[in-house]
């Protein structure tokens, strides 16, 4: 059962509505087509009944011009008879035919010379009686081309009849299908405009930027309630977002005092306060002693994605690109003492938040410090492309596979390969630049480069772009 409103519903009337211009289009070309049927019908009737009586005036003029020639030489009652009767057919000829034809003045000369052919037996004289027949020839070829005249005429209203018939009919046609078509646009949007929301919410879900729009009230029913179903599922996200940050917050905090306590045992126990340790005592001390470190290591990380989720709008500032990659070099310069770092700034200032950047400059580096092949230089290069910021960190070493590479930016993924300080990471590093670049509204992917064989490049709109 349909309802009011529905999709279903929506669909069939736009469709329905759409098809009466095209009936109504329809209804006026049958209607145009049985008008030209009568018009042709009624022109052809027309001709072929004046061509007919043309026909029988000709024969007519033939017959009477025999007996009129016979009784001047025979010039009996008999040849009188036939002559009034061949008289008599060609004057009833003449009258049908001068009825259907347009007023002439041809049909009142004939008509005047069959008065004067009537006293055919006062004729004696040869010439005049030859003068009479060579006049009533005359006449009656003049009819005929009165008659033809005639028809051209009404040729010439029929082709001008369906001229016009032919223009409104083109004209009838654009405007009915112009307005089936906008009924079909206006229809259509009617579903397109829910459904492009719809997109846009899924967009809003996906890239988490913006608030939900209101619920539709002028929509069919069934996207209505997707259009609810996914604010629901926007609520239930935000709850699931406010319960990992919660939990991270708390299990970093908790974690915090009883590993601060494992690193102060272990530091009494390598000082050999409570003792000398034997070699064995010395080396489980130095595997504690790394885990914690491990272990410390990774409530950093936690603490440090936690807060980056607290941040809700970044802070921008003009600041100097140099700035950030010097400090940062400066503090990856033990793992750096083996590599060559390039670093290639060209522009002076960039309109960024200064932490947020630095946290991305710093894991980018450490990620090419920890996957990029020993002793092979690393590259940093900052320049501005059109209205954007560039950041690009590339390294050598094996490359990312395509289908890897979607994932690569989620939360506690870490790549299948081992890492050069033999150390497993906590898998948030890429995250966080992720992360920090689409606070400051932008992204980060992995480009093909031809100076390295991994890049990560960082792309950051500036004033105007934002």
């Amino acid at each position: 059962m349909l309802r009011v409103g529905s999709l279903r519903q929506l669909t069939l009337g736009s469709f329905l509505l759409a098809l009466v211009p095209l009936i109504a289009l329809l209804w006026q070309s049958q209607s145009d087509l049985a008008k030209v049927s009568r018009m042709t019908t009624k022109e052809t009737r027309f001709v072929v009944t004046v061509v007919g009586y043309l026909q029988n005036l000709d024969g007519a003029a033939i017959d009477l011009e025999r007996t009129l020639r016979q009784y001047a030489i025979i010039q009996n009652a008999t040849v009188a008879d036939l002559t009034d009767n061949a008289i008599a057919q060609f004057a009833s000829a003449q009258s049908k035919l001068c009825g259907i034809v347009p007023a002439s003045e041809n049909c009142g000369l004939l008509k005047k010379q069959i008065e004067q052919l009537r006293n055919f037996r006062t004729i004696n004289d040869q010439l005049l009686l030859n003068a009479y027949l060579a006049s009533l020839s005359n006449g009656v070829t003049a009819i005929r081309k009165d008659v033809d005249k005639a028809i051209q005429t009404r040729l010439a209203v029929q082709q001008e009849d369906m001229t016009d018939m032919q223009a409104k009919q083109a004209w009838s046609t654009a405007l009915l299908v112009s307005v089936s078509l906008l009924l079909i646009l206006l229809g259509s949007q009617l579903i397109v405009n829910p459904v492009r929301k719809l997109k846009q919410i899924i967009q809003i879900l996906a890239h988490q930027r913006g608030e939900l729009p209101p619920l539709s009230t002028k929509a069919p029913y069934e996207l209505i309630g997707v259009e609810r179903d996914l604010h629901w599922l926007a609520e239930r996200l935000q709850q699931l977002e406010h319960i990992r940050t919660a939990l991270l917050r708390h299990a970093a905090h908790e974690l915090k005092t009883p590993l601060a306590s494992i690193k102060e045992g272990c530091s009494l126990l390598s000082e050999n306060v409570v003792g000398e340790l034997n070699p064995q005592q010395v080396e489980v001390l130095s595997l504690l002693s790394s885990s914690t470190q491990r272990l410390n290591t990774l409530v950093e990380k936690l603490l440090d994605y936690n807060l980056l989720l607290q941040q809700a709008e970044p802070k921008f500032t003009d600041i100097n690109p140099q700035d950030p990659v010097r400090d940062c070099i400066e503090d990856y310069a033990l793992a750096l003492q083996d590599r060559e770092v390039t670093v290639d700034v060209t522009v002076e200032t960039i309109s960024v938040d200064e932490e947020l950047y630095r946290r991305i400059l710093d894991n980018l580096v450490s990620n090419a410090v920890a996957h990029g092949a020993i002793g092979r230089p690393i590259s940093v290069r900052i320049y501005q492309q059109g209205e954007v910021a560039v950041l690009d960190v590339a390294n050598r070493g094996k490359k990312i596979p395509p289908e890897k590479v979607g994932k690569l930016f989620e939360p506690f993924t870490r790549g299948d390969d081992p890492r050069n300080d033999n150390v497993i990471g906590t898998g948030l590093g890429l995250s966080i630049v992720s992360d920090c670049a689409r606070l400051m509204h932008g992204d980060v992917a992995v480009v093909d480069v031809d100076y390295a064989d991994v890049c990560f490049r960082v792309s950051i709109p500036q004033k105007e772009k934002r």
